[in-house]
């Protein structure tokens, strides 16, 4: 239990530095779980309607992510 509530915070610390960039767009990400390895978020504001937030999810917050947390497997929008 411990060791998930470290890897969300770890996770969470990713993503604050990810933020400022998705804010200045009118967007933002929201963690919703770790499991498996498996990072879920939800897009908000702009980014949840944007066209390319397939592109922002993968090739920016995935990539950060995995860059950051190496045991993480994959970012997925839930």
């Amino acid at each position: 239990m411990a060791e998930m509530t470290e890897m969300k915070e770890r996770v969470e610390k990713s993503l604050n530095s990810i933020r400022p960039a998705l804010q200045a767009d009118g967007g933002d990400v929201e963690l919703v779980d770790v499991e498996d390895g498996i990072v879920k978020v939800r897009l908000k504001g702009a980014c949840g309607t944007c066209p390319s937030a397939l592109m922002t999810l993968k090739q920016g917050i995935e990539v950060r992510v995995r860059e950051d947390i190496p045991e993480i497997v994959s970012v997925e929008s839930v």
